[in-house]
C-alpha cells in the first residue's frame, strides 16, 4: 500500500509529512523522556536494552516480509504485511512506530518502492494507524484479559483487519484532497475498502503466527509490551533474535523470489477505476522528489540498477542489503534514543530519602 508521489498534491503531501514528523518526534519524546524505562510505566513507552536489538533484528523481518506479495485468490491481486501490529506487539507502540518508518525510508531512499513527496502519508496510513491506533485500541484491550493461544490469534486478525482498513480508507481520503480526479471516492473506496480487508485478514493470521511462536518461546516478550515493564534481566533472547535473523534471510533472500506477480491492493484498485495504477504529475515539487530518490537509490525496484527484466539474484540481493541497512538504521535509533532516555534520566539523591 505505499502510494506514490502521484497520487498527492504537494498540498496534501507537505502536510502529512508534518503530521507523520509531529507522531514520530512525540514518540521519540515518550521513549527518551525521564523514566521512560522504568517499571510500571503506562505511557507505552518502555525501551530497554533487551529491546533495542529487537527493533533492528524485526525491522529487518519485516522489510523481507514487505517484499513477498501473497495473491488474494478470485482476484487478480495481491498484498503484502504491513508489520505494525506484530512490531507494537513485540515493541510496545512507540518503537514499533519508529521501526516501521525507519523501514518504510530504506524502501523509499535505497529501493524507489514508495514515493519521497508520499513518505508521511505512507508512515501515517501503515504506521500510526496500526501502531498507534489498531493496536492501542483494539489488540492490547483483547490480550489484556489474558495471553494464550485463542486470544493472540483473535486481537491479530482483527486489528491487522482494522489498521489495514484505517490505512486504506486513508488512502482514499488522500487522493481526494488531492484533487486526483482519475479515483473519484465513490467507486475508488469501493473497491480499496474490500481488498484490503481481505489483505489484512491475511497479516493478521501471519502475525498470529508468529507471535504463538514467540509466546512459546519467550513470553516475556508479550508480556513487557503489554504491562509496559522492562524484560526481565535473566531473560535470555538470543534463540528467538537467532530464528528471527535466519527467517529474514531465508524470506529476504529466497522466498522473495516467488512474490505474486499481481499488482498489490492499492494499484489493483487503480487499475479497476482509472484504468491503470501509473498516474502521472508534473511540476518542480515531484520533479524534486523523483531527482533524489533517483538519485539515492542504488537498487530500484528491488534489484540491481540497470536491470529492466529484474534478475532472481538482483532481488535476493536486495532482500539481503534491504534488510541488513534495516538493522543498522532501527538499532541505531533505538540504542541513541535510549542513550538519550539515560542522560535525560532524573538523578537519584540520598538526601531525597532521609
Amino acid at each position: 500500500m505505499h502510494m506514490a508521489d502521484a497520487l498527492l498534491s504537494p498540498a496534501t503531501g507537505g502536510l502529512m509529512t508534518a503530521v507523520s514528523a509531529a507522531f514520530i518526534g512525540y514518540a521519540v519524546k515518550k521513549i527518551a523522556g525521564p523514566g521512560s524505562g522504568a517499571a510500571g510505566n503506562t505511557t507505552g513507552a518502555v525501551l530497554d536494552e533487551k529491546k533495542i536489538p529487537i527493533m533492528g533484528v524485526m525491522g529487518a523481518f519485516i522489510f523481507a516480509g514487505q517484499m513477498i506479495n501473497f495473491t488474494i485468490p478470485g482476484t487478480g491481486s495481491s498484498g503484502h504485511i504491513g508489520g505494525g501490529i506484530l512490531l507494537a506487539a513485540l515493541l510496545g507502540p512507540f518503537p514499533a512506530l519508529l521501526t516501521l518508518a525507519s523501514v518504510l525510508l530504506i524502501q523509499c531512499l535505497f529501493f524507489a518502492d514508495g514515493g519521497l513527496l508520499a513518505y508521511g502519508c505512507n508512515v501515517f496510513n501503515m504506521g500510526v494507524t496500526s501502531c498507534l491506533l489498531a493496536y492501542c485500541f483494539i489488540f492490547r484491550p483483547i490480550i489484556k484479559k489474558g495471553i494464550d493461544r485463542k486470544r493472540i490469534i483473535l486481537a491479530s486478525v482483527v486489528s491487522a483487519a482494522a489498521g489495514l482498513q484505517l490505512g486504506a480508507f486513508c488512502v482514499v481520503l488522500e487522493t481526494l484532497f488531492s484533487g486526483v480526479t482519475e479515483l473519484p471516492f465513490g467507486a475508488f473506496v469501493l473497491l480499496m475498502q474490500p481488498i484490503h480487508l481481505a489483505i489484512g485478514i491475511v497479516e493478521g493470521l501471519v502475525t498470529a503466527a508468529v507471535l504463538c511462536y514467540v509466546h512459546s518461546a519467550r513470553p516475556e516478550l508479550l508480556d513487557s509490551s503489554i504491562g509496559n515493564t522492562p524484560i526481565p534481566a535473566a531473560v535470555s533472547l538470543r534463540k528467538v533474535l537467532v530464528t528471527f535473523i535466519a527467517l529474514t534471510v531465508i524470506v529476504g533472500g529466497g522466498l522473495s523470489l516467488f512474490a505474486s506477480v499481481y499488482p498489490d491492493g492499492l494499484e489493483w484498485s487503480m487499475e479497476g477505476v482509472a484504468g491503470t495504477a501509473e498516474l502521472e504529475r508534473e511540476g518542480p515539487v515531484y520533479e524534486t522528489a523523483g531527482s533524489v530518490v533517483e538519485t539515492i537509490a542504488f537498487m530500484p525496484d528491488y534489484g540491481f540498477a540497470g536491470d529492466e527484466e529484474g534478475s532472481r539474484l538482483g532481488t535476493a540481493a536486495a532482500g539481503i542489503v534491504g534488510s541488513l541497512i534495516t538493522v543498522i538504521l532501527a538499532g541505531g535509533i533505538g540504542l541513541v534514543i535510549r542513550l538519550a532516555g539515560k542522560r535525560n534520566a532524573p538523578i537519584h539523591s540520598p538526601r531525597a530519602d532521609a
